[in-house]
């Protein structure tokens, strides 16, 4: 029988264990560690995170079940205090930097194929429990948001940040490095003039809700298709100031384009695009739905959601290493074709991470030698189900 590397050697190839290891020395992170070095907790967690595990018991079970196995996986053998410590004290910024240039390596090579991208930014609340006080927003709720840019041609992230429930996804984006000529679609999360402008003097696009008591200086009527959900189509200026001592830094002619949804609700959208047809402008607004369904696809897949640790650190890496698995799981997904919906794929990695066969044959039944326990599969696949 030819010899195959485990399911989970296979997604993990991708780390850019040079990056990593530079990282590590910049910042510090194995510094005088005995234990669970910054590699080895980075592959439990990405284990932990794409098995569906629940709490760090559940981790120490899972690896000692797969003891065997552990080498040609790259696994260690740990115990859930030594994982715990790690992950309360090692510094967040080697996964984070981990992440951003493993984004940086995708993005150069998917910038010749799409081009500058169309990027949807947007924020998600996660709720933590009770014993993480530091995230405190209100009487009755503990939690993280979560910004994120999103290439929707790459169907990728390209930025995150973790930040307190109660930061403004406004302050949160200024953070975001700007694309030049690139695209960016938001919601009214990010109304703010000064940063409408800041895109448009880096010759960007964006595409953008109008509240609707915002006022608008009509310099043109443009025609509108019949018989189309575009109800009007007209350039103006914003107000040319925000009050009475304050001048509106986007002084740059806009475009409003009403439109109408199939609830029947009328919205105005607002872009600096004044060229392109504005069924284009309204179908760009409409992809916005397409970081939504991220958002619920890596806190139903990856379990984002459930956290090991109740410390500032503890979740910032969890979530920084969630994200570098989603990353890993994508470029797997690609460099196989017998699988082509994402959800099934990694369901069919959760449940085949220990064995030894290559990823186009998940499919397959496995051979009576490789068929993991019927206490730990059940487990997996109700996890994912």
């Amino acid at each position: 029988m030819p010899h195959h590397n485990t399911v989970f050697r296979q997604m993990t190839k991708y780390i850019p264990l040079g990056t990593l290891d530079k990282l590590i020395e910049q910042t510090g992170a194995d510094k005088r560690t005995r234990q669970l070095h910054t590699r080895e907790q980075l592959l439990t967690m990405i284990y932990a995170q794409v098995s569906g595990a629940r709490s760090l018991r559940d981790v120490e079970a899972m690896l000692e079940s797969h003891a065997a196995r552990l080498y040609h996986s790259g696994l260690p053998r740990i115990k859930r205090s030594t994982l715990a410590d790690a992950n309360q004290k090692r510094p967040v910024e080697v996964f984070t930097g981990l992440f951003f240039a493993m984004v940086d390596t995708l993005d150069r090579r998917l910038r010749r194929e799409f081009g500058e991208g169309v990027f949807l930014m947007d924020s998600s609340l996660i709720k933590l429990n009770e014993l993480s006080e530091w995230a405190r927003f209100s009487t009755n709720l503990l939690g993280v948001k979560m910004h994120i840019v999103y290439d929707a041609n790459a169907e990728q992230p390209v930025f995150f940040s973790i930040t307190p429930a109660r930061t403004n996804d406004i302050t949160a984006a200024w953070e975001a490095p700007i694309r030049p000529g690139a695209t960016y679609v938001f919601d009214l999360g990010y109304y703010h003039y000064r940063y409408w402008a800041s895109l448009d003097e880096a010759g960007c696009r964006f595409v953008t809700r109008l509240k609707c008591n915002t006022p608008l200086q009509v310099i043109k009527e443009l025609k509108v298709a019949k018989g189309s959900n575009i109800l009007s189509d007209r350039i103006g200026f914003l107000p040319e100031r925000q009050a009475s001592s304050r001048r509106n830094p986007m002084q740059h002619a806009v475009r409003e384009i009403r439109v109408l949804l199939d609830t029947g609700k009328e919205i105005r959208v607002v872009t600096n695009d004044l060229d392109s047809p504005a069924s284009e402008i309204a179908e760009l607004y409409k992809r916005r739905w397409a970081i939504e369904l991220f958002f619920r696809w890596v806190k139903q897949m990856l379990k984002i959601t459930h956290f090991f640790g109740v410390s500032e650190n503890a979740v910032k890496i969890q979530i920084a290493i969630a994200l570098i698995s989603y990353l890993l799981i994508r470029m797997a997904h690609a460099a196989q074709s017998a699988i082509a919906e994402p959800t099934r794929f990694i369901r069919l990695v959760s449940a085949n991470l220990m064995h030894r066969r290559p990823l186009d044959r998940l499919r397959s039944p496995a051979p009576e030698t490789e068929l993991p326990s019927a206490r730990n599969d059940g487990q997996m696949t109700l996890l994912w189900a």
